[in-house]
């Protein structure tokens, strides 16, 4: 009797290891992390840039990719799964973005423990960023301060990008479009600093 019983508890745990293979294997992995070619360059300031980790909505710390039915739902897209934490990734792309950009190295996260402070220090908070019918939105704002004048300026942005299908594949290319955008409304701010 006690054979049995471990037999079919074996068997269902072959079975349960069997299906979450089947499960995991077959989902699709997406990053959002590989920054954008700039289309214009800026001459270099020789300053130092600090970035702080973008903030996001919580949705987006879901492993699997978010798509809103309505303005208050949204559901998660099955075997389409993020392959980073997004505030890392897009943090980290700003970054490399603004390197890009200016034509030099000194863009860090901030803050760090380094000798050289930064002369310009950018804040952004993404407040939506998700697909919702056709269209990808990213809402967000941000801030620039020249920390050693204090002078500041903060924006708000809006942008919809328009998705050529439903799939996890079209939102993800939407969305990279879309934080294209950010980027350059930000480093055009960057610049005046």
């Amino acid at each position: 009797m006690l054979t049995r019983i471990k037999i079919k508890m074996i068997l269902v745990l072959i079975t349960l290891l069997s299906l979450n293979g089947c499960l995991t294997s077959s989902s699709s992995y997406y990053v959002l992390s590989l920054p954008s070619q700039p289309t214009q360059t800026f001459a270099s300031k020789n300053r130092v840039i600090g970035v702080e980790k973008i903030i996001i909505p919580g949705y987006l710390y879901k492993r699997e990719i978010a798509v809103a039915k309505t303005s208050n739902q949204i559901t998660l897209l099955s075997n389409a799964v993020w392959g980073e934490d997004l505030d890392a990734g897009l943090t980290n792309r700003l970054i490399s973005f603004l390197q890009k950009k200016f034509n030099q190295p000194s863009v860090y996260a901030y803050p760090w423990g380094v000798a050289r402070q930064p002369s310009v220090k950018v804040t952004v908070v993404v407040t939506r960023f998700i697909a919702q019918g056709d269209n990808v939105y990213l809402d967000a704002n941000w801030e620039v301060i020249n920390l050693r004048t204090q002078k500041r300026k903060a924006r708000l942005f809006s942008t919809s990008v328009a998705t050529t299908g439903s799939d996890a594949n079209s939102i993800v290319n939407s969305m990279n479009k879309a934080f294209d955008q950010l980027e350059e409304k930000i480093a055009l701010d960057v610049n005046r600093f």
